[in-house]
């Protein structure tokens, strides 16, 4: 694997934080060296962001010139914006900051291709328009 450079979303500042599932609304980018570990802490400012946080964070982070986006959840815009920029988006990271950056490198976290939201999926998109699944008669 060659060096690259990884963000991960996470509740603290170190290493041994845990992974923040939430992308735009996270504590913290955690900036991270495959090759060495060494790291390095953001703030991330847009976690106040009455709308757009997502966004807001996803043009922070590629503007730090990163490889990769390691989060549990993030949303379709923000995903967007990152995919943009050219860079490649997983989902699923859990555990602490290092736990997910090694299960990077092993090869334990894949692209999914499309955003997961958690709690949204599929919320006004189908024939239902959200009235309810079934007919009554």
């Amino acid at each position: 694997m060659r060096k690259m450079k990884v963000v991960v979303s996470s509740t603290g500042r170190e290493l041994e934080s845990t992974v923040d599932p939430r992308f735009g609304r996270c504590q913290y980018f955690i900036v991270v060296d495959t090759e060495t570990m060494m790291f390095e802490a953001m703030p991330n400012t847009s976690i106040g962001a009455a709308h757009g946080a997502g966004i807001q964070a996803a043009q922070l982070v590629a503007s730090w010139g990163v490889d990769v986006v390691l989060t549990g959840n993030v949303g379709p815009n923000a995903f967007t914006a990152l995919s943009t920029a050219g860079v490649q988006v997983l989902t699923g990271a859990s555990g602490t900051v290092r736990d997910a950056v090694e299960k990077f490198k092993l090869g334990g976290l894949s692209a999914t291709g499309r955003p997961t939201v958690s709690g949204h999926s599929g919320l006004g998109r189908g024939m239902g328009r959200g009235r309810g699944g079934r007919r009554r008669t």
